[in-house]
Protein backbone atom coordinates (compact mmCIF):
# COMPACT_ATOMS: atom_id res chain seq x y z
CA UNK A 1 0.00 0.00 0.00
CA UNK A 2 2.55 2.64 0.62
CA UNK A 3 4.43 1.68 -2.49
CA UNK A 4 1.52 2.77 -4.49
CA UNK A 5 0.77 5.82 -2.48
CA UNK A 6 4.09 6.42 -3.21
CA UNK A 7 3.80 6.35 -6.91
CA UNK A 8 0.65 8.09 -7.03
CA UNK A 9 2.29 11.01 -5.10
CA UNK A 10 5.38 10.80 -7.50
CA UNK A 11 2.48 10.93 -10.49
CA UNK A 12 0.30 13.97 -9.07
CA UNK A 13 4.08 15.75 -8.16
CA UNK A 14 5.08 15.17 -12.09
CA UNK A 15 1.48 16.10 -13.43
CA UNK A 16 1.81 19.49 -11.12
CA UNK A 17 5.44 20.06 -12.14
CA UNK A 18 4.37 19.52 -16.06
CA UNK A 19 1.38 22.61 -15.77
CA UNK A 20 3.75 24.87 -14.27
CA UNK A 21 5.95 24.35 -16.78
CA UNK A 22 3.63 25.06 -19.30
CA UNK A 23 2.39 28.17 -17.44
CA UNK A 24 5.89 29.28 -17.61
CA UNK A 25 6.59 28.36 -20.88
CA UNK A 26 3.74 30.44 -22.45
CA UNK A 27 4.92 33.55 -23.72
CA UNK A 28 4.01 37.20 -22.85
CA UNK A 29 2.78 39.79 -26.00
CA UNK A 30 2.28 42.73 -23.78
CA UNK A 31 2.33 43.64 -20.32
CA UNK A 32 0.67 46.79 -19.05
CA UNK A 33 2.19 49.38 -16.74
CA UNK A 34 1.10 51.19 -13.22
CA UNK A 35 3.84 53.05 -12.42
CA UNK A 36 3.30 55.81 -14.31
CA UNK A 37 -0.53 56.40 -12.72
CA UNK A 38 0.06 55.26 -8.97
CA UNK A 39 1.16 58.68 -7.90
CA UNK A 40 -2.36 59.19 -9.15
CA UNK A 41 -4.04 56.69 -8.35
CA UNK A 42 -2.92 56.85 -4.69
CA UNK A 43 -4.00 60.97 -4.46
CA UNK A 44 -7.73 59.92 -5.77
CA UNK A 45 -8.27 56.96 -3.48
CA UNK A 46 -6.85 59.23 -0.43
CA UNK A 47 -9.50 61.95 -1.68
CA UNK A 48 -12.18 59.31 -1.73
CA UNK A 49 -10.85 58.01 1.81
CA UNK A 50 -11.23 61.41 3.40
CA UNK A 51 -14.20 62.33 1.80
CA UNK A 52 -16.08 58.96 3.25
CA UNK A 53 -14.21 59.63 6.71
CA UNK A 54 -15.88 63.44 7.06
CA UNK A 55 -19.46 61.93 5.95
CA UNK A 56 -19.08 59.26 8.74
CA UNK A 57 -17.53 61.64 11.45
CA UNK A 58 -20.97 64.03 10.55
CA UNK A 59 -23.20 60.83 10.82
CA UNK A 60 -21.99 58.76 13.73
CA UNK A 61 -18.37 59.52 14.71
CA UNK A 62 -16.53 56.13 13.23
CA UNK A 63 -14.76 58.61 10.50
CA UNK A 64 -12.68 60.01 12.89
CA UNK A 65 -10.71 56.64 13.32
CA UNK A 66 -10.70 56.13 9.63
CA UNK A 67 -9.15 59.96 8.80
CA UNK A 68 -6.40 58.71 11.57
CA UNK A 69 -6.01 55.66 9.00
CA UNK A 70 -5.36 57.37 6.20
CA UNK A 71 -1.39 56.88 6.29
CA UNK A 72 -1.64 53.03 7.02
CA UNK A 73 -4.11 53.22 3.75
CA UNK A 74 -1.83 55.17 2.02
CA UNK A 75 0.62 52.56 2.56
CA UNK A 76 -1.49 49.75 2.12
CA UNK A 77 -2.54 51.43 -1.35
CA UNK A 78 1.17 51.66 -2.36
CA UNK A 79 1.77 48.36 -1.66
CA UNK A 80 -1.01 46.70 -3.13
CA UNK A 81 -0.17 49.17 -6.49
CA UNK A 82 3.38 47.94 -6.99
CA UNK A 83 2.57 44.07 -6.75
CA UNK A 84 -0.23 44.71 -9.54
CA UNK A 85 0.49 42.90 -13.14
CA UNK A 86 -1.55 42.66 -16.18
CA UNK A 87 -0.26 41.34 -19.61
CA UNK A 88 -1.54 39.25 -21.91
CA UNK A 89 -0.60 35.90 -23.38
CA UNK A 90 -1.52 34.32 -26.79
CA UNK A 91 -4.45 32.15 -25.34
CA UNK A 92 -5.17 34.60 -22.07
CA UNK A 93 -5.51 38.13 -20.15
CA UNK A 94 -3.55 37.20 -16.89
CA UNK A 95 -4.12 39.71 -13.52
CA UNK A 96 -2.15 39.39 -10.70
CA UNK A 97 -2.25 41.16 -7.29
CA UNK A 98 -0.48 40.84 -3.66
CA UNK A 99 -3.27 43.40 -1.60
CA UNK A 100 -2.42 43.72 2.16
CA UNK A 101 -5.09 43.31 5.16
CA UNK A 102 -6.66 46.76 6.22
CA UNK A 103 -3.72 45.99 8.82
CA UNK A 104 0.02 44.88 7.40
CA UNK A 105 0.73 43.10 10.03
CA UNK A 106 -1.88 40.29 9.75
CA UNK A 107 -0.42 39.47 6.10
CA UNK A 108 -2.03 40.08 2.38
CA UNK A 109 -4.46 38.46 0.16
CA UNK A 110 -3.51 37.13 -3.08
CA UNK A 111 -5.45 37.45 -6.28
CA UNK A 112 -4.83 35.56 -9.82
CA UNK A 113 -7.51 35.85 -12.87
CA UNK A 114 -7.12 34.22 -15.83
CA UNK A 115 -9.36 35.49 -18.10
CA UNK A 116 -9.48 33.17 -21.76
CA UNK A 117 -9.26 35.41 -25.04
CA UNK A 118 -12.12 33.31 -26.80
CA UNK A 119 -14.64 34.51 -24.11
CA UNK A 120 -13.85 38.30 -23.78
CA UNK A 121 -15.91 40.24 -26.18
CA UNK A 122 -14.79 43.81 -25.77
CA UNK A 123 -12.36 45.71 -23.24
CA UNK A 124 -14.39 48.66 -21.96
CA UNK A 125 -12.45 52.05 -20.99
CA UNK A 126 -13.97 53.72 -17.93
CA UNK A 127 -13.40 57.01 -16.33
CA UNK A 128 -15.26 58.81 -13.53
CA UNK A 129 -15.99 62.41 -12.63
CA UNK A 130 -12.94 61.87 -9.86
CA UNK A 131 -10.73 59.65 -12.00
CA UNK A 132 -11.13 62.46 -14.63
CA UNK A 133 -9.96 64.81 -11.88
CA UNK A 134 -6.49 62.75 -11.27
CA UNK A 135 -5.95 61.24 -14.46
CA UNK A 136 -6.85 57.89 -13.51
CA UNK A 137 -8.19 55.35 -15.86
CA UNK A 138 -10.00 51.80 -15.27
CA UNK A 139 -10.53 48.83 -17.89
CA UNK A 140 -13.49 46.70 -18.19
CA UNK A 141 -13.05 43.45 -19.60
CA UNK A 142 -16.68 42.30 -21.30
CA UNK A 143 -17.36 38.33 -21.27
CA UNK A 144 -19.30 36.93 -24.40
CA UNK A 145 -22.98 35.26 -24.68
CA UNK A 146 -25.38 36.26 -22.39
CA UNK A 147 -25.50 39.77 -20.60
CA UNK A 148 -24.18 39.33 -16.91
CA UNK A 149 -23.70 42.93 -14.56
CA UNK A 150 -21.31 45.19 -14.68
CA UNK A 151 -19.98 43.64 -11.59
CA UNK A 152 -19.14 40.34 -13.32
CA UNK A 153 -16.93 41.66 -15.62
CA UNK A 154 -13.13 41.98 -14.45
CA UNK A 155 -12.62 45.74 -13.09
CA UNK A 156 -8.92 46.83 -13.22
CA UNK A 157 -8.30 50.41 -11.77
CA UNK A 158 -5.26 52.72 -12.35
CA UNK A 159 -3.30 51.11 -15.30
CA UNK A 160 -1.32 53.65 -17.32
CA UNK A 161 -2.08 53.50 -20.82
CA UNK A 162 -5.11 51.36 -21.23
CA UNK A 163 -5.76 52.50 -25.16
CA UNK A 164 -2.97 50.32 -26.05
CA UNK A 165 -3.76 47.45 -24.29
CA UNK A 166 -7.22 47.48 -25.36
CA UNK A 167 -5.99 47.91 -28.67
CA UNK A 168 -3.52 44.85 -28.43
CA UNK A 169 -6.15 42.85 -27.03
CA UNK A 170 -8.30 43.81 -29.69
CA UNK A 171 -5.88 42.80 -32.54
CA UNK A 172 -4.99 39.49 -30.64
CA UNK A 173 -8.46 38.45 -30.91
CA UNK A 174 -9.26 39.23 -34.68
CA UNK A 175 -6.39 37.49 -35.57
CA UNK A 176 -7.39 34.21 -33.55
CA UNK A 177 -10.88 34.81 -35.15
CA UNK A 178 -9.40 35.05 -38.98
CA UNK A 179 -7.54 32.13 -37.95
CA UNK A 180 -10.84 30.09 -37.04
CA UNK A 181 -12.34 30.88 -40.04
CA UNK A 182 -9.85 30.45 -42.63
CA UNK A 183 -9.47 27.00 -41.14
CA UNK A 184 -13.39 26.25 -41.37
CA UNK A 185 -13.27 27.18 -44.79
CA UNK A 186 -10.08 25.26 -45.89
CA UNK A 187 -11.60 21.95 -44.08
CA UNK A 188 -14.92 21.80 -47.31
CA UNK A 189 -12.30 22.48 -49.73
CA UNK A 190 -10.45 20.02 -48.49
CA UNK A 191 -13.10 17.19 -47.93
CA UNK A 192 -14.10 18.01 -51.55
CA UNK A 193 -11.16 17.77 -53.06
CA UNK A 194 -10.50 14.13 -51.45
CA UNK A 195 -13.92 13.30 -52.78
CA UNK A 196 -12.77 13.85 -56.18
CA UNK A 197 -9.51 12.31 -56.16
CA UNK A 198 -11.16 9.06 -54.62
CA UNK A 199 -13.62 9.11 -57.39
CA UNK A 200 -10.86 9.34 -59.79
CA UNK A 201 -8.30 6.86 -58.33
CA UNK A 202 -10.51 3.95 -57.37
CA UNK A 203 -11.12 0.85 -59.68
CA UNK A 204 -14.28 -0.04 -61.21
CA UNK A 205 -15.17 -2.85 -58.82
CA UNK A 206 -16.07 -6.59 -60.61
CA UNK A 207 -19.74 -6.36 -60.55
CA UNK A 208 -19.92 -3.05 -62.04
CA UNK A 209 -17.30 -3.69 -64.80
CA UNK A 210 -19.58 -6.83 -65.86
CA UNK A 211 -22.52 -5.21 -65.79
CA UNK A 212 -21.08 -2.83 -67.94
CA UNK A 213 -19.76 -5.39 -70.02
CA UNK A 214 -23.45 -7.07 -70.46
CA UNK A 215 -24.76 -3.93 -71.11
CA UNK A 216 -22.64 -3.48 -74.35
CA UNK A 217 -23.10 -6.70 -75.17
CA UNK A 218 -26.66 -6.46 -75.06
CA UNK A 219 -26.48 -3.27 -77.37
CA UNK A 220 -24.49 -5.07 -79.79
CA UNK A 221 -26.80 -8.08 -80.35
CA UNK A 222 -29.80 -5.58 -80.72
CA UNK A 223 -28.07 -3.81 -83.27
CA UNK A 224 -27.29 -6.88 -85.10
CA UNK A 225 -30.73 -8.31 -84.92
CA UNK A 226 -32.26 -4.86 -86.30
CA UNK A 227 -29.55 -5.44 -89.45
CA UNK A 228 -30.89 -8.99 -90.08
CA UNK A 229 -34.44 -7.76 -90.08
CA UNK A 230 -33.29 -5.30 -92.56
CA UNK A 231 -31.57 -7.55 -94.86
CA UNK A 232 -34.67 -9.96 -94.75
CA UNK A 233 -36.93 -6.83 -95.34
CA UNK A 234 -34.66 -6.18 -98.21
CA UNK A 235 -35.08 -9.59 -99.59
CA UNK A 236 -38.59 -9.82 -99.32
CA UNK A 237 -38.49 -7.09 -101.98
CA UNK A 238 -36.35 -8.32 -104.18
CA UNK A 239 -38.30 -11.48 -104.80
CA UNK A 240 -41.94 -9.67 -104.97
CA UNK A 241 -39.61 -7.47 -107.94
CA UNK A 242 -38.79 -10.67 -109.25
CA UNK A 243 -42.39 -11.78 -109.65
CA UNK A 244 -43.76 -9.09 -111.31
CA UNK A 245 -41.28 -8.69 -114.04
CA UNK A 246 -42.42 -11.69 -115.84
CA UNK A 247 -46.05 -10.57 -115.68
CA UNK A 248 -45.44 -7.32 -117.18
CA UNK A 249 -43.33 -9.34 -120.01
CA UNK A 250 -46.38 -11.16 -121.04
CA UNK A 251 -48.86 -8.61 -121.13
CA UNK A 252 -45.79 -7.23 -123.47
CA UNK A 253 -46.19 -9.77 -126.01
Amino acid sequence: MESKEGEIDHLEKGLLSANDSEDEEEPILYSASFQEAEDDFIKLKTTQWMLYSLLLILAWGFGLIMFLYTPVRRCVLRRMMRSRKLYLTPNAIVYKVTKPVPFPCFGVLKKEKHVLLPSVADVVIEQGYLQSRYGVYSIRIENVGVRRPPSDDVQIEGIANPQAFRKVVLMRLSNMRNQASSRQASIPEDFGSSRNVQSFSTPMSPSKSLAHDTLSHGGEVAILQKLEEVGNSLKRVQTLIEEQQPKTSEYKD
